[in-house]
């Protein structure tokens, strides 16, 4: 009896890991409002730079100017009307959120595995997404483009210095982005923190 009755106190989350996925939780939906991602562009005709910020919904920054270049080597425009991730990322956040605080409300641990597991699984197929998106950009261009360098592409970064052509290109996470970072990095310490302390119990 006593041995079923700590087994099931160890399947119950501690209140300092419900904290922190309400804290988890307040911080993904301030992460719709925030820039998540950037590209800062710089090039001896640009001095002090140009910067392309990609919100869950929208894309803000240089975007015109950085389209005007575009145009002259062939990559298409960047419109926010031509993802579809504009339109669902915003929800998809705010659901992730809403499971945020079911599993502190709820207070299993399998509750908070399993939110990591998607949670980690959401980060990748993002990530993934952002990549190819990037691809598609950098590769497929107007073949009648006005400057044309054989062999040529322009995909940007997903994180890191790339140099395109006379342009150095940074891409890195934005405010947005660092929160997502440090949101799953308390995630896997709760479920680290609380598998060790069922471990610890046995």
């Amino acid at each position: 009896m006593n041995k079923q009755f700590i087994q099931m106190k160890t399947d119950e989350l501690t209140s300092r890991s419900k904290i922190i996925l309400m804290v988890c939780a307040l911080a993904l939906v301030a992460v719709i409002f925030c820039p998540i991602w950037r590209i800062d562009l710089d090039a001896p005709q640009y001095p002090e730079g140009l910067r392309l910020l990609i919100y869950s919904n929208k894309l803000a920054g240089n975007v015109d100017i950085i389209n005007g270049l575009n145009h002259y080597i062939g990559m298409k425009a960047l419109r926010a009307d031509d993802f579809v991730e504009f339109t669902v990322l915003p929800y998809l956040i705010a659901f992730f959120a809403i499971l945020f605080i079911l599993a502190a409300i709820w207070g299993k641990k399998r509750g908070l595995y399993i939110l990591l597991l998607l949670f980690v699984i959401f980060g990748i197929v993002a990530m993934i997404d952002f990549w190819k998106w990037e691809y598609d950009y950098g590769h497929n261009l107007d073949p009648n483009a006005a400057i044309q360098v054989p062999g040529m592409a322009y995909q940007p970064p997903l994180i890191g210095f790339k140099q395109l052509l006379n342009f150095g290109a940074y891409a890195m996470p934005d405010i947005g982005g660092w929160m997502f970072i440090v949101v799953g990095l308390l995630v896997v310490y709760c479920a680290f923190s609380e598998w060790r302390r069922k471990v610890e119990n046995y």
